[in-house]
C-alpha cells in the first residue's frame, strides 16, 4: 500500500524537480524502511555479492553450502527468494527489492530464525540507496567488465557505482550478536580479475581473495589475510576437477565460470567458519540455479537449454560450455531488452548467434516502452553481417516469443542443440505502460513440446 502511495506522489510532481529531490528522497526512504522494520539486518549475519556476471549462481552455491554446515539462510538474488526451508522464484523482475519489500523480507527472515542471509547487490540498486540500511557484514566482488553503460553514463561511472557498496561497508559498525562477540567486517574479491585491487583498497577488518591466478602485489596499507586459488583445473563428465592446495575437488557443475562461482561462496563459508570437511562434502550434492544452463528433458532426443544469458561475455561464456556437450546442429532463439539498456550491444549479439549457431531465431525479450520490432532489427544486423559471409546461415525474425520457441522445436532434428537465452527463469515479460505478461520460457517449452 505504501509503495502505491509513493509511486502516486512520484507521478504528480513535476520530472525535473523529482530529479533534483531523487538522492534525498531514496536515501531517506531506505532508512525510514528500515527504521519501521526495527533494522532486522542487525540481528543477522548479512552477505552482499556484486559484479557483472556470476552474483546470483554465487549467492545460491553460497547458500547450499551453509545450509550444509547448520546455518539458517535467507536469500535475495535476481531468479529466487529464500527463506530457511521456502523456495520461489524472483516474479519482481528486479534484483535488489524496493526499500519497503527488501526491509520487510529481511524482517520475515529474521523472524523465520535465519541466522546468515545472502543479498544479491546490484550497482543500479547502490545508486538508488538500496543498500542504505542493510548492515551488511561480509562483500563479495565477482568480476567487472562494460555493461549497464547506458544507465551509468559511462564505465568508470558504473564501477564507481559498485565501489560505493564497499566504501559503504568500511563506515558500518561491527555487529555484537547472541552467537559470536563480535562480527568482523570482511571483503571477498575475485584475484583474477584485473580491478582486484581497486575493490581491496577500503578500510575493513579482513580481506580474502580465490580465483586461478592471485598474481596480486602485497599491498601493505590494504593487505590479504587469506586466498582460496584452484590450480590444475581439468574437464570431467558433468563438471570441473580442481585442486586447491592439496585438496581435490570434483565440482558437479557445467561452465568454467561456475568454478570462480563455487570458489566465490566457498570464500563465503570459509569465513563463516565452515570447515573444509564440510566444503568437500556439500561439493558433491550442488545445484544450479533454475534458468540457469538448464536442460530440458524430452522424448525427442534433443539438447534444450534455457539460460539467462543476455549480454555479450555471459553468451561468450555459455558458447564454450555448449562445446562440451555433444550435439548437432544449433538452433539459438534470442533477443534483446529495451528500456534504453545496452542498446549497443545488440547487433554484438546477432553477431555472436550467428557465428556459433547454424539457425538463429530472433524475437522478443523485454521490450519495456521501446518498439520490439526495432530492437528485433538491430540485433538481425549483426547476424546479417555475418551470414553475408556465411549464407548457409538461416536468420529468422519472429516477434512473438512463443512462436519463436515453437518453430526452433519445429526445426529441430533428434541430436540437435536448441539454445534459448536471455530470461532463464525469468517469471514475466515486460511492456510498455510497466504492464508484465506472465512467462517462463522452460514452462513454454514444456508446454510446446507436449503439443
Amino acid at each position: 500500500m505504501l509503495d502505491q502511495i509513493l509511486s502516486l506522489i512520484k507521478k504528480i510532481i513535476p520530472k525535473k524537480v523529482f530529479r533534483f529531490f531523487q538522492p534525498a528522497y531514496h536515501w531517506t526512504l531506505a532508512k525510514f524502511s528500515a527504521l519501521v522494520f526495527g533494522f532486522p539486518s542487525s540481528k543477522m549475519i548479512v552477505v552482499g555479492v556484486t559484479g557483472t556476471s556470476g552474483k546470483s549462481s554465487t549467492c545460491y552455491f553460497a547458500t547450499q553450502l551453509l545450509e550444509s554446515a547448520g546455518f539458517k539462510v535467507g536469500l535475495i538474488t535476481t531468479t529466487l527468494f529464500k527463506i530457511d526451508k521456502k523456495e520461489w522464484l524472483n516474479d519482481k523482475k528486479m534484483t535488489m527489492l524496493g526499500r519497503f519489500q527488501m526491509q520487510k523480507m529481511l524482517w520475515q527472515m529474521r523472524r523465520a530464525g535465519c541466522n546468515v542471509v545472502i543479498i544479491e547487490t546490484s550497482s543500479q540498486g547502490v545508486e538508488q540507496f538500496r543498500h542504505i540500511g542493510i548492515n551488511y557484514d561480509i562483500l563479495v566482488f565477482t568480476n567487472l567488465y562494460p555493461e549497464h553503460i547506458e544507465a551509468h553514463g559511462s564505465f568508470e561511472n558504473y564501477k564507481k557505482a559498485k565501489q560505493k557498496l564497499f566504501k559503504y561497508l568500511g563506515q558500518l559498525k561491527n555487529k555484537k550478536l547472541s552467537t559470536l562477540k563480535s562480527l568482523k567486517k570482511k571483503i571477498i574479491v575475485n584475484g583474477d580479475d584485473k580491478h582486484a585491487k581497486d575493490f581491496l583498497a577500503f578500510p575493513v577488518d579482513l580481506r580474502f581473495v580465490f580465483g586461478t591466478k592471485h598474481n596480486l602485489e602485497h599491498n601493505p596499507k590494504f593487505p590479504v589475510a587469506g586466498s582460496l586459488i584452484a590450480r590444475e583445473i581439468a574437464k570431467i563428465d558433468h563438471g570441473y576437477n580442481v585442486k586447491i592446495g592439496n585438496v581435490n575437488l570434483e565440482i558437479p557443475l557445467l561452465g568454467k565460470y561456475n568454478v570462480s562461482n563455487f570458489l566465490a561462496a566457498a570464500s563465503v563459508a570459509l569465513c563463516l567458519g565452515v570447515g573444509v570437511e564440510k566444503i568437500i562434502k556439500a561439493v558433491k550434492n550442488l545445484k544450479p540455479l533454475p534458468g540457469r544452463l538448464e536442460f530440458i528433458k524430452n522424448r525427442r532426443g534433443l539438447k534444450i537449454v534455457v539460460d539467462y544469458a543476455f549480454e555479450p561475455k555471459a553468451m561468450e561464456k555459455l558458447y564454450e560450455t555448449i562445446k562440451d556437450v555433444p550435439h548437432g546442429k544449433i538452433i539459438h532463439v534470442l533477443g534483446s531488452a529495451g528500456g534504453g539498456r545496452d542498446i549497443a550491444r545488440r547487433p554484438i549479439l546477432g553477431k555472436m548467434a550467428a557465428e556459433n549457431a547454424d539457425t538463429i531465431i530472433i524475437t522478443n525479450e523485454d521490450p519495456y516502452d521501446e518498439d520490439p520490432k526495432k530492437i528485433i532489427e538491430e540485433v538481425a544486423a549483426g547476424a546479417e553481417e555475418i551470414r553475408n559471409q556465411k549464407s548457409e546461415i538461416g536468420v529468422i525474425k519472429i516477434l512473438d516469443r512463443r512462436k519463436a520457441i515453437k518453430e526452433a522445436l519445429k526445426l529441430a532434428k533428434k541430436g540437435d542443440l536448441i539454445l534459448i537465452t536471455g530470461k532463464g527463469a525469468e517469471q514475466a515479460i515486460c511492456v510498455k505502460n510497466g504492464k508484465k505478461i506472465k512467462w517462463d520460457d522452460r514452462v513454454v517449452v514444456m508446454e510446446e513440446l507436449k503439443k
